[in-house]
């Protein structure tokens, strides 16, 4: 039988690990399509890293992306006035989301000319989309 104690060292060692999980999450574009859809790059620190769970807010004309499992704000940027309104009306955005690892992506020293004869040296990456609720404060 494992004492109380033990099983919260391993409770907030989790918790640790869930928070080194995403490196950085950079808001590359913002689009509006059907509602607003919103291109995120989020890089992380290792190839076994699983845990991206965002939720989505607004607070006046920022619109901020945090982490669900540790409260974290990850990104936010300024919305215009049509984006915004767009936003509101809808509360719901689009997240397209681009996964890359460190040290998996990034430069290439050298990539071949033409990529479909096989022998360009270009890695796969997660992609991502889903349409997610936006909570208003």
């Amino acid at each position: 039988m494992i004492e109380p104690q033990n099983e919260t060292i391993i409770y907030i060692y989790l918790l640790g690990v869930f928070d080194t999980m995403v490196d950085t999450v950079e808001i590359s574009r913002i689009n509006i399509r059907d509602n607003l859809s919103v291109d995120v790059s989020v890089w992380m620190n290792d190839p076994d890293d699983w845990d991206f769970r965002p939720s989505l807010s607004c607070a006046g004309n920022e619109f901020k992306i945090s982490d669900i499992t540790s409260g974290n704000q990850l990104a936010s940027i300024e919305l215009s006035d049509e984006q915004l309104e767009v936003l509101q009306r809808d509360r719901v955005a689009e997240l397209r989301v681009k996964f890359q690892v460190h040290g998996m992506h990034g430069s290439l020293g050298k990539i071949n000319p033409i990529i479909a004869d096989g022998k360009a040296k270009k890695l796969a990456t997660a992609n991502w989309k889903t349409t997610q609720s936006v909570d208003f404060s």
